[in-house]
């Protein structure tokens, strides 16, 4: 398993988590801070530039699933992972990566109290440069207010909060192997398919309602909005892949198949293998049935019927390519055979 220290900047996790693998048997530190100060030296100064914080990068995202991984992989045993997340999709991209991996993550939240939280920041002298220092400390001053938001929201419930404010450090890390030991640190629910090693063929379904707008759902293991579906499994058709994804995603049975809009062939995009994406039309859904749309909310965070604008803002571009054109060969009542979401022949 891993053992994911979540908290602010000065919450103590780095301390707590060197305590914590001598408590938990069979335990290795990974620290991601290593694979972000790797990317300051391999990235261009111009890439790194562009992000105020390297978990901005999707390749520090992808380095950190695949490191602990390796090391897991390597060594076995317990993984306890000090690292402040406070962005959800970040923490659902990667612990969906581990969860693909078969990996459990037990997430823990350290929460001393923020006068305490403060009083620590005000206390760092890491690098011995005042100047350094004195940026370090506001950087982190800069960071208490979204991870008060997401304290009092999705982590806050997603973690097993300990208060630290009256614990040392050793306290701290007993509090965070009891819990972990006796089940109160549960495994999170984010749940992802394993990772594909070829290409493969997928079904995603348009559903409308009675503004002509579609849904879109938000899935927990990725970046950006997706079309309801999945991949399908080996000996399954299509269209019927579509259905049942639908009924597992949002639990809505479909009474008719689906009439396919487009074939795309998406390109491979290392480490993606790409494939055949198919994209069918599923009809209007009744009122009523909307009020009861319902979500896993393991690999689901939320659904919302959007325009063709709106979709804009919220689809890669490579999936609001494919809408585009499937919304075209709905007006038309006719088939499109996209490559690389360009249509040809």
């Amino acid at each position: 398993m891993i053992v994911w220290i979540n908290g602010a900047f000065g919450a103590g996790k780095s301390s707590t988590a060197r305590e914590l693998v001598g408590l938990l048997p069979h335990s290795t530190l990974y620290d991601p801070e290593a694979t972000g100060a790797a990317l300051r030296r391999l990235l261009p100064d111009k890439r790194l530039a562009e992000v105020e914080d390297y978990q901005d990068l999707p390749i520090w995202r992808r380095l950190v699933v695949d490191t602990a991984a390796a090391l897991y992989a390597e060594v076995g045993g317990v993984l306890v992972v000090p690292m402040t997340l406070l962005r959800q999709e970040y923490r659902d991209e990667i612990f969906g990566g581990l969860a693909a991996r078969r990996i459990d993550v037990r997430h823990v939240l350290l929460a001393p109290e923020e006068t305490i939280l403060r009083s620590r920041i005000d206390g760092r002298a890491d690098y011995g440069d005042p100047g350094v220092d004195a940026d370090v400390r506001r950087w982190c001053h800069d960071r208490l207010p979204p991870y008060r938001e997401a304290a009092a929201g999705w982590l806050g419930a997603d973690a097993h909060t300990v208060d630290n404010s009256a614990l040392t450090v050793a306290e701290t890390a007993r509090a965070v192997a009891d819990a972990v030991q006796g089940g109160l640190a549960a495994p999170c629910g984010i749940v992802q398919t394993p990772e594909p090693t070829r290409e493969t063929l997928a079904a995603g379904v348009l559903l409308f309602d009675d503004q002509d707008r579609f849904l879109l759902v938000d899935p927990t293991y990725k970046p950006g909005w997706e079309f309801p579906g999945g991949v399908v499994e080996a000996g399954e058709p299509p269209a019927r892949a579509g259905m049942r994804e639908v009924a597992e995603e949002i639990g809505l049975e479909l009474a008719a198949v689906p009439r396919l809009l487009l074939v795309d062939w998406e390109r491979p995009r290392p480490p993606g293998f790409g494939g055949l994406r198919l994209l069918f039309d599923g009809g209007r859904i009744a009122a009523h049935d909307r009020d009861r749309l319902r979500l896993p909310g393991a690999e689901l965070r939320a659904w919302r019927f959007v325009t063709e604008a709106e979709a804009a803002d919220l689809l890669p571009p490579v999936r609001y390519d494919r809408l585009r054109w499937a919304l075209r060969a709905r007006e038309r009542g006719t088939v499109l055979n996209l490559e690389a979401g360009v249509p040809v022949g």
